[in-house]
């Protein structure tokens, strides 16, 4: 049984990309209570790099968002994909919602001082990479054929 329901003609991811960056957070805050690792960087420079990125972010994640509402596609990987999205964001990245993430998550991690959280972030990299977007990849490719093809040619993949 399943969450939520997953098209047939989809990426087929089977669960929230944010989870995954949920999950290593979490991950990351609970080696650093079982090691103790607080790295030693002044409280305003934490809070202030790390206001920039959860802002930078969510801001990358809104554009992502906009410019797919606009263009009637739904944001789950795991719905049928109804229009090729190259335009205002995606002009400049292939994936600036699990980039937005990515930067969500990493400002969190400074934010709140948590070593654990930004030594995680790589590997809630890594499983968004091997286990959403290269679905996507796939079926984008299979759905949109030679445009996508050079899409994936002159836009990179995260930045």
């Amino acid at each position: 049984m399943s969450l939520f329901s997953i098209d047939e003609d989809s990426a087929k991811v089977r669960f929230p990309p944010p989870l995954v960056f949920i999950g290593f957070l979490l991950i990351g805050w609970l080696v650093d209570d079982l090691f103790g690792l607080n790295p030693a960087i002044p409280a305003m420079l934490r809070w202030l790099l790390g206001a920039v990125a959860i802002v930078s972010g969510l801001a990358v994640i809104a554009m992502a968002l906009l410019r797919f509402r606009q263009s009637g596609n739904p944001p789950e990987p795991w719905k049928r994909d109804t229009a090729f999205v190259a335009e205002g964001i995606y002009r400049l990245s292939r994936n600036p919602m699990y980039l937005g993430m990515a930067l969500l998550a990493f400002g969190i991690a400074v934010a709140t001082n948590s070593l654990g959280s930004l030594l995680t972030l790589p590997l809630s990299i890594i499983a968004i990479q091997t286990q959403v977007i290269r679905r996507e990849e796939a079926y984008l490719s299979r759905t949109f054929g030679q445009a996508y093809e050079d899409y994936c040619n002159s836009v990179r993949r995260w930045i």
